[in-house]
């Protein structure tokens, strides 16, 4: 990832007491206290938030006639269709309300499209066939927002529809429905609007129910998949249905989800999000990428161990496949753009493309180019295309404003698809080119570091295994980026082939090891020895029975001493943690002589120099502070004027008493308090 800046706190952490005294440890006390919650009651109320986090299902709009009519549907014994995505949001949405329908009696079979074949969301040929099936009744998951002409149509069939979804409503009128639930209508009252698919279908089988217990204890593993799949904010009720989801997961009872563990190898592992995020859903989403949308369905529905254990093996097959077939696809999008790098969003089209692969390709080029990206499948005379945003990009609005050239869109403003005419593909990037030049994103984002770790007290085992209450993250509620100002670059060691790299940073004594992935050495732009600004967010890795603290490394960047050399001529004192990184030793002091001695006894430079002055690759800062103790016996003189510093050695009688210096005494007080950690 690029960065366009660092921001990182200018000074350590801040720790409330009054949290430490409620029993949450110190780097878990700072981070929530930087997140805004600075009282126990605060922090009960986010860290272990409960039930009444849960929206009232009908303050969606339509929610009582959507309930009434599916209450009417189980009445009746009537066959429902289930109309979903094929993505996870859509494959889970579907399966929680076929298996809830079904454990009401009812005859219910879920339609996921054909990705290649149908394309995304409803179409007048899934109509036909949803009608010879008997159905009466379709309730569409993830998606429908904008079906109104579907809509129509299954009503001439005599097939009623209740909408719900969680797409943006647009400019298109509502479908003509029984029922239209989604929190992003206009004039909206539901307090959440970022409810996944599968959220909003969760509301709707409360409405029905009256409560939410029992749906919560049958399908919460679920509704979590969807919403961490979907990047759904886990903040509020999605933190409070996640988490447990979380818990069931990690206790899996569904066949399907205990043989995709065991297939993925992380059965017996503790599930989180991220493992939703990166192992469940990757090979969920797998199967509706390539067409094979029924096979991930069949095995969240099913019930017979044999069989999921099959669809599992299916699935991480599929998965392989959707892997290389995504490495190609972005080998040959980036040989189209070899030459000039682009400076506008990158609208790249050709034949040959898997459809159902394109949207993760295009995610790779707009983190490689720091821009937006879009890839166009062709076909004859017509193609779709996957778009990702970069740097906050609203790629919904800029879609909506070239929306001339486009046949047809939907989406969110980080990630939408279209569909274009072949023909219009060149006036398309052009529009795009042109809104993006008045309407631009920032040109990379920040990195914003939450905490400034200023003691390695805050990284002792029992404060990194309390981040383990901050989960899940996920969007709204990300890890924690925490960063370590000025630490020496101890080693460096490929490791995954070259693909990744263990390092080992080392400050005031106290070695750390760290983990950096997708990253190679020649791309790091680093060497060992070197200091180093790093950011991470910590974990405890487990190997062979053996627990230790490692840094997951986020980012590295050399450090810029200059701010702490300032601090040292102004008379300021470093950091405690700093101090004892820099506590002189006596052959220091026998380095700066000898180093003024090169110089003809003199040193002179200006404020922007300092930096530089590295006598035998000592850090400045260090010989800053033995100038400040050598000036302070009479060993050199030391004159700032301005921007201007000069240092002159000079001559004294005897010895000089280096080691009792105030100076010094403090800073072996420093080194002290860390030897041993």
């Amino acid at each position: 990832m690029k960065y366009s800046e660092w921001k990182m706190p200018c000074c350590g952490a801040e720790v409330p007491e009054g949290l430490v005294a409620a029993g949450y440890t110190p780097l878990l006390s700072a981070l929530l206290k930087r997140r805004g919650i600075e009282t126990p009651e605060a922090a009960r109320a986010f860290l272990e938030g409960g039930q009444e986090l849960l929206g009232d299902p009908l303050l969606l709009e339509d929610m009582d006639k959507a309930a009434a009519r599916l209450r009417l549907a189980i009445e009746r014994r009537e066959t429902v269709a289930v109309f979903g995505d094929y993505d996870v949001d859509g494959i889970t949405s579907a399966c929680l309300v076929t298996s809830w329908l079904r454990s009401k009696g009812i005859e219910c079979s879920p339609y996921i499209p054909d990705r290649m074949e149908e394309g995304y969301g409803l179409n007048l040929s899934a109509m036909d066939t949803i009608k010879a099936r008997g159905a009466t009744l379709i309730v569409t998951v993830d998606c429908g927002i904008t079906a109104a002409q579907e809509a129509r149509y299954a009503a001439s069939l005599g097939m009623d529809m209740i909408v719900t979804d969680h797409h943006e409503c647009g400019a298109c009128p509502l479908p003509e429905a029984v029922a239209v639930v989604d929190p992003k209508r206009p004039g909206s009252r539901y307090p959440n609007a970022d409810l996944a698919g599968v959220g909003v279908a969760f509301k709707l089988l409360c409405a029905v129910e009256g409560s939410p217990e029992g749906i919560l204890e049958e399908y919460a593993d679920l509704i979590a998949t969807g919403t961490v799949a979907d990047v759904m904010p886990l903040t509020g009720e999605n933190r409070y249905i996640v988490k447990l989801g979380l818990e069931q997961l990690n206790r899996p009872k569904r066949p399907g989800i205990r043989a995709l563990l065991v297939e993925a190898g992380a059965s017996g592992k503790r599930i989180n999000a991220s493992t939703v995020g990166f192992t469940l859903a990757p090979r969920l989403n797998a199967a509706g990428r390539l067409g094979h949308a029924d096979v991930a369905v069949q095995l969240l529905l099913t019930r017979d161990e044999d069989e999921a254990a099959q669809l599992a093996a299916e699935l991480c097959r599929l998965n392989r496949e959707r892997q290389e077939l995504e490495h190609d696809i972005f080998e040959d999008a980036r040989s189209l753009l070899r030459g000039e790098p682009p400076t506008a969003p990158i609208v790249l089209a050709a034949e040959g493309w898997h459809q159902g692969v394109i949207g993760i390709a295009a995610s790779k080029l707009a983190e490689e180019f720091s821009l937006p990206a879009i890839m166009i499948c062709l076909d004859g005379e017509s193609g779709k295309g996957s778009c990702r945003s970069f740097g906050g990009f609203n790629l919904f609005d800029a879609l909506a404003a070239c929306s001339d050239w486009l046949e047809g869109f939907g989406g969110h403003a980080l990630a939408a698809g279209l569909s274009i005419k072949r023909e219009s593909v060149e006036g398309f990037r052009a529009a795009l080119a042109e809104y993006y030049r008045k309407l631009p994103p920032l040109e990379a984002p920040s990195l914003c570091c939450d905490i400034r770790i200023d003691d390695p007290a805050l990284l002792t085992m029992e404060c990194v295994e309390s981040l383990e209450e901050l989960e899940p993250f996920g969007s709204g509620n990300p890890k924690p980026t925490l960063c370590i100002a000025d630490a020496l670059l101890d080693r460096i060691t490929p490791i995954g082939g070259g693909r990744h790299l263990k390092l080992r940073l080392e400050k005031g004594g106290i070695y750390f090891d760290c983990v950096m992935f997708a990253m190679r050495e020649e791309e790091l732009g680093l060497r060992e020895g070197e200091r180093v600004d790093a950011a991470f967010y910590p974990q405890i890795n487990e190997y062979h029975g053996h627990r230790s603290v490692q840094l997951v490394m986020l980012a590295l960047r050399r450090a810029d001493t200059l701010p702490l050399c300032l601090d040292i001529l102004d008379g300021r004192l470093p950091g405690p943690w700093d101090g004892s990184d820099l506590c002189p030793e006596r052959s220091d002091f026998v380095k700066v002589w000898r180093w003024l001695e090169r110089r003809g006894g003199s040193a002179h430079g200006s404020l922007g120099d300092v930096s530089g002055w590295r006598p035998g690759g000592m850090h400045p800062a260090k010989l800053l502070l033995c100038l400040r103790v050598m000036r302070d016996v009479g060993l050199v003189a030391a004159q700032r004027t301005g921007d201007d510093i000069r240092v002159q050695m000079q001559k004294i009688e005897g010895k000089a008493d280096l080691a009792s210096h105030p100076l010094m005494v403090k800073l072996r007080q420093f080194r002290e308090r860390y030897e041993g950690r």
